[in-house]
Parts: C-alpha cells; sequence; structure tokens
C-alpha cells in the first residue's frame, strides 16, 4: 500500500520521459525526503519514526525515479521492502513486549532483555542507512551516484545528502533510546523472552535484508551502470553517513540537563516536529 504510487509511475515510466512536470516532481520528492529526515529526529513515537524513515525513502524513489531511472526506483523498492518490513516486525514485537507502549523514552536495555529482536532491528536500521554491503547500501548508493554524475544543481545535490545524513541521525537516536539507555520504565512491564514465532519469519526477512542488494543487483540489471566519479564525490556517501552516525552520537548523548536547547529554539522544534504544519 505504501509503494503503490511509487509502483504506478514505475509502470508508467515510458509516458513521462521529457514532460516539465517530472522537474517539479524531483524539487518536491527531495523536499519530502528532508522534511521527513527532520521530523523522525523530533519525534518520539516508534511506529511514527518508522513510518517517517519509510516517507524518506519513498522520496528517494520517486526523485529517481523523477530523473528518468525507474530500474534504479525499483531496486531500490524491493531492497527496502526487505529491511523495512523486518523493521516493522521487529517494533510490532518490542510494543507489544511493552505492554502496547509507543514511546521510547519509556523503553531502553532492550538487548538485554530481547537480544535477538534487537539483533534483527539493529541490522535492519543500518541496512536503512546504507551501511556498505547490507542491502540498503547496493541501491542507495547507487542512486545517490547517479545524482552525482547527472547535471543537478547544488540545491538538489544537497538535499540527497543531507537527507541521507539524517537517515543515520535517527537511527542512532533511535538505537540510543532503545538499546543503550538505562531501563527506562516508570514500573516493571512484561518483558518476556522472545517471541519465538515472530522470529521464524524475521530470520527469513534479515537473511534476505543481508543478501538481497548483490542478488538483485545481478539479477535486475542486463548491464552494469557505468559511474565515472572523482574519488570524493565516489566517497561522499560514506562521508555523510559517518558524519551523521558522528552527530547523531553526540546529540543523543545529552544527559537530561541538556534538553533546554530543544527549548530554546522551541517554536522551530515544534514546527519541525509538526511536519512543517503539513
Amino acid at each position: 500500500l505504501v509503494t503503490a504510487g511509487v509502483y504506478l509511475l514505475i509502470r508508467f515510466n515510458m509516458m513521462l520521459i521529457d514532460m516539465f512536470f517530472l522537474k517539479f516532481l524531483l524539487l518536491l520528492s527531495g523536499l519530502t525526503m528532508f522534511m521527513a529526515g527532520i521530523s523522525a529526529n523530533y519525534e518520539f513515537d516508534l511506529k511514527k519514526i518508522i513510518a517517517l524513515s519509510t516517507l524518506s525513502q519513498l522520496g528517494l524513489m520517486m526523485s529517481i525515479l523523477s530523473m528518468g531511472m525507474s530500474d534504479l526506483a525499483f531496486f531500490h523498492l524491493l531492497t527496502h521492502a526487505m529491511f523495512k518490513a523486518l523493521l516493522f516486525m521487529c517494533a510490532g514485537v518490542v510494543i507489544h513486549m511493552m505492554m502496547d507502549i509507543q514511546d521510547i523514552r519509556y523503553m531502553g536495555g532492550l538487548s538485554f532483555y530481547i537480544p535477538l529482536t534487537s539483533l534483527c532491528l539493529n541490522i535492519s536500521n543500518l541496512a536503512l542507512c546504507g551501511l556498505p554491503f547490507l542491502a540498503g547500501f547496493y541501491s542507495k548508493d547507487l542512486i545517490l551516484e547517479m545524482v552525482s554524475m547527472s547535471n543537478l544543481n547544488l540545491m538538489i545535490f544537497f538535499l540527497y545528502y543531507l537527507s541521507t545524513g539524517l537517515t543515520m541521525f535517527y537511527t542512532i537516536r533511535l538505537l540510543f533510546y532503545l538499546m543503550i539507555n538505562d531501563y527506562n520504565l516508570m514500573v516493571v512491564y512484561n518483558l518476556y523472552d522472545e517471541d519465538y514465532i515472530m522470529l521464524k519469519s524475521m530470520f527469513m526477512l534479515l537473511f534476505m535484508s543481508l543478501s538481497v542488494g548483490s542478488f538483485l543487483s545481478w539479477m535486475i540489471f542486463n548491464y552494469p551502470y557505468m559511474i565515472y566519479l572523482p574519488f570524493n564525490l565516489k566517497m561522499m556517501v560514506i562521508y555523510v553517513v559517518m558524519m551523521g552516525l558522528f552527530l547523531g552520537y553526540l546529540i543523543s548523548n545529552m544527559k537530561i540537563y541538556s534538553m533546554n536547547k530543544f527549548l530554546m529554539t522551541y517554536n522551530l522544534s515544534n514546527f519541525l516536529c509538526l511536519m512543517w504544519f503539513m
């Protein structure tokens, strides 16, 4: 249901060639990526963070589609389906074990209680960030390198790379709130052992989100994309991912007395949290 519109545009991509509408769509989807990435950083609801990251990836698919590369959009749609399904299943297990609490401020130390679910959650999150040689890396890296090769202006370029950095940002934030923080529950909740019925399908999805990137890139493209870039542009994806990791570590490592930094920019934070009043 989420990717139905993207899939429809992929099917009709021959009709969309050389339309002026595509330039407008490129701008709009780039802003969608950016807006969703920023909103996910201010959000405290677990499902909303994952939904906003899905929105960001949809903006990525739409923007590469509006540049006329429908096979890349389809490739990213498939790899994103693998780890995002795994991410939603893990989030469902976590919320169910928390007795239907979705606020990530209540969670913490989950990796001690549900280690296998936490493993699936973290690996799918890192695949979402485009960590090298996981599933998301193959499609996301290819898309960003094709953007670097195309003759677009600086604003689109910065929107792409800032959104990629923001993905790493909210992932590290999620990691800190769920795994690394102390046990934050106000009362002792029902943290069972693992849900072994869910784990069967979760491990299948885990294997897929580890291997499906290279597998599909061999299966879909009958010829490799020719990418010729200088070294810094080639490594740009790794640079922004590392920068997002570092910044996310610095921001998420704040203690409770650092929260007034958000209160100093309360109106801006409110505006960004409400998805630009959309």
